[in-house]
């Protein structure tokens, strides 16, 4: 059997679909459909059919997927356990995607456990989108993705979600916007001027609806994907924000503006997602207990 011929198939298994799995790997869609296509030769038999635009494992891929999944899983603990041994001591490589919505100090604050653990750690973090994140865990370019929503119905790869925990959220503004809102909060939110997440955000829906059953329409002047960057635009008076509850003191120093109050209701919530239904990578364990001790709320 060609083992490269496996790979293709096991990265278009994983990633749904062949034109997919071709971008994650640098190839085109003709040379994975002509490789898989020996590999089915080899096999006797078709381990893809067509479903309407798409295709989907037949009986023989689904068991052909089971012993790749295998198979490259070994090959890459033989990777690792013949670079420690070159290197004469043990170093537990940790491989994260982080989707770009989670805040840097809640991704410290998550991640910070895997670095506490009895054996060297390399932690090699990678941020973007959800989806291009999870493509890479399917293929096992990555150890765990934290998100800021859960795994959905709709993922295209067969993965396991582990909740992390959630935060409140508070609001903030500069003294001097403070001082032109009329009302308590949340009432002094309605006509105010708002910077909001972008609307790929998961958080931002639930903003949305937290705005709608408290019958406020804030005027949204700013929408962005960058956290850090709508903060940056609220230190100067731009708009309020909001931010994790749990990063008050932090927000406070770091942006100059004060707390217009707390948002009973809504919270961000933070999930692991991982190819393991029952974790066993150190670093994940680490991760997914401190998360238990409801860290997130101190």
């Amino acid at each position: 059997m060609n083992f490269k011929h496996l790979h293709y198939f096991w990265a278009a298994a994983k990633a749904g679909g062949i034109v997919r799995a071709a971008e994650q790997l640098h190839a085109t869609p003709q040379t994975l459909s002509a490789q898989i296509k020996l590999l089915e030769s080899r096999l006797g038999c078709s381990l893809f059919k067509k479903a309407g635009r798409h295709v989907e494992l037949t009986d023989e891929g689904r068991i052909a997927l089971r012993y790749a999944d295998q198979i490259f899983a070994l090959g890459a603990e033989l990777q690792t356990a013949l670079a420690q041994a070159r290197s004469g001591q043990r170093t537990l490589v940790f491989r994260v995607g982080l989707a770009d919505a989670v805040p840097k100090s809640i991704a410290y604050r998550l991640l910070e456990p895997a670095l506490k653990l009895p054996v060297e750690v390399r932690l090699v973090v990678h941020e973007g989108k959800l989806a291009d994140l999870l493509a890479q865990l399917s293929v096992q370019r990555l150890d765990l993705v934290i998100a800021d929503e859960p795994l959905g119905r709709r993922a295209s790869i067969k993965a396991f979600d582990h909740a992390l925990g959630s935060t409140a959220m508070s609001f903030f503004a500069t003294p001097a916007l403070k001082r032109t809102l009329r009302g308590r909060f949340p009432a002094l939110l309605d006509g105010a001027p708002m910077l909001v997440q972008g609307a790929q955000s998961a958080l931002r829906g639930r903003l949305e609806r937290w705005l709608a059953e408290a019958q406020l329409k804030p005027r949204a002047v700013g929408e962005f994907d960058d956290a850090a960057l709508m903060k940056a635009f609220g230190a100067e008076g731009r708009g309020v924000f909001m931010s994790p509850t749990v990063l008050e003191a932090e927000t406070c120093a770091q942006y100059g503006v004060k707390v217009l109050g707390r948002a009973a209701g809504l919270s961000e919530e933070f999930h692991a997602i991982s190819v393991e239904r029952r974790l066993s990578h150190p670093c994940v364990v680490a991760i997914t207990q401190a998360a238990r001790g409801g860290f997130l709320e101190g």
